[in-house]
């Protein structure tokens, strides 16, 4: 499919780096399978807790490698949280980065054309055999296209197809890798399970939690398929694979929404259900099976593949963490703290929260449209940005779910000390942080939006068609 002459799929969601031959003679390198799902929340796992998930693969490769408990995404929301593991650096430290606000428009901008949700619902499929997206999303903007690099080559796209498509491009590039010897980077960026949800027949209507679990179903056979191809190659025991998510879940979709199990709100806020994701690692033979409490943060992909694959890290100053000693169990995570931006940071207030240790201070907090539906008013769209002086103080060992804070009580001489140290960090970070425009302040430009047909008219309608 793609383009003609080509034999591989379409590829709008995945990134591949052939990693050049070492300049010495060595040992042969590792290759990474990064794999980041979409609005996955820290209780969506049946390894995580949920009782009704269908996530064999995930749960197996949890059982056989490291199962994070406190891992962080760099974000709340998902464009800027995509900036982190690729550049290993906080937001504000890149002028040109999006500042995505909390409203529930921001997830359609038609800017945005990778979104799922983006172009109007009524017209995609996503449950075969023609079972409508659920819900609207903007109108009068073009439908979703189908990608194969800078290419339209189907609009709008047919989800119940996207993701065996995927599959195919991976394991015939994990297949040529290993037939040339090369060491190579997959990161697979999925679309599962963010809204509107979708699967192909195989998954559609089989699971227990109705269409968001069918998505979620999905992702995890794309992840078994993934492994059974390193395991077909020979490649598994030279092959680090890590799986997290973007964000928490968006809990204004309700069911199909996700879960941040015990934590608290979800996406869009800096709450521990906004940031705090599932995370996974595997390797056969290095990493060993096992339970880690320690801290980790997706600003930590970066650094951590780097050094694994004897690659020197970029020039500039980096706020990852090599984390390949705490994998390889020849030490502990380097982290020790954590900083939570909300969706919009500016240079005034900087970060909302910041963790040290186990412990976190919410110098402000905002409730998101993301976040919506759930009993907990702290979390939804109309609860305004609040000051806190002094700020809350949560030990997250004993209350992950943030329900009381220590400074409403007697708190202890190790708490205090903490809050101490949490206001020296944060006002360090906000000295040397530099914080570019907003991208999406600068408002709509329909001209870019996505046309197979660039001359065609009326637009958007004339924006279709189907695959050569």
């Amino acid at each position: 499919m793609g383009p003609r002459g080509r034999h591989l799929p379409w590829l709008p969601l995945l990134a591949l780096l052939v990693l050049p031959p070492p300049v010495r003679a060595a040992a042969a390198r590792p290759n990474f399978v990064l794999v980041l799902a979409d609005d996955l929340g820290f209780g969506d796992l049946g390894s995580y807790g949920h009782p009704s998930s269908a996530t064999p693969h995930l749960d197996r490769l949890a059982a056989r490698g490291l199962r994070f408990t406190d891992f962080y995404s760099s974000a709340a929301v998902c464009s800027p949280a995509r900036y982190g593991p690729a550049a290993g650096r906080e937001r504000g430290e890149n002028e040109k980065i999006l500042n995505e606000r909390t409203n529930p428009e921001a997830e359609s901008q038609p800017s945005r054309a990778r979104r799922v949700s983006q172009g109007p619902c009524q017209n995609l499929t996503c449950f075969p055999p023609d079972t409508k997206c659920f819900g609207t999303c903007d109108q009068g903007v073009v439908a979703v296209p189908l990608l194969w690099n800078q290419s339209i080559v189907q609009q709008p796209v047919s989800f119940p197809e996207l993701v065996p498509l995927y599959g195919r491009f991976c394991r015939e590039f994990i297949a040529r890798c290993a037939r040339l010897r090369l060491p190579f980077l997959l990161y697979y960026a999925s679309h599962h399970t963010h809204y509107p949800q979708f699967a192909s027949r195989e998954f559609a209507g089989r699971t227990r939690r109705g269409p968001f679990g069918d998505a979620l179903a999905e992702f995890d056979d794309s992840v078994g398929q993934l492994l059974q191809a390193l395991r077909d190659t020979g490649l598994d025991n030279s092959t680090l694979v890590f799986v997290t998510s973007d964000n928490g879940p968006s809990t204004l979709r309700m069911a199909r929404g996700g879960s941040a199990g015990h934590l608290r709100c979800g996406k869009g806020t800096t709450y521990e259900g906004g940031m705090r994701e599932p995370a996974l690692a595997y390797w056969p033979g290095r990493i060993a099976p096992g339970v880690t409490h320690e801290l980790a943060s997706t600003l930590d992909i970066l650094p951590t593949l780097a050094a694994l694959a004897g690659a020197a890290p970029p020039r500039v100053a980096l706020d990852g963490f090599d984390l390949s000693p705490l994998l390889l169990g020849t030490g502990k995570s380097p982290r020790r703290s954590v900083f939570f931006f909300p969706p919009a940071p500016d240079p005034l207030r900087g970060p909302f929260a910041v963790r040290l240790g186990k412990y976190k201070a919410h110098y402000f907090t905002q409730g998101s449209f993301h976040s919506d539906t759930t009993p907990d008013q702290a979390c939804h769209g109309l609860t305004p940005l609040t000051p806190h002086l002094p700020p809350l103080l949560f030990d997250l060992e004993a209350d992950p779910a943030e329900n009381y804070d220590l400074l409403r009580g007697q708190p202890g001489p190790e708490a205090l000390q903490a809050l101490k140290d949490i206001a020296v960090l944060k006002d360090v970070l906000q000295q040397r942080l530099h914080f570019g425009d907003s991208q999406m302040s600068k408002g709509r430009d329909p001209s870019l939006q996505p046309c197979c047909s660039p001359g065609c008219s009326p637009k958007p309608s004339c924006c279709r068609c189907a695959p050569q």
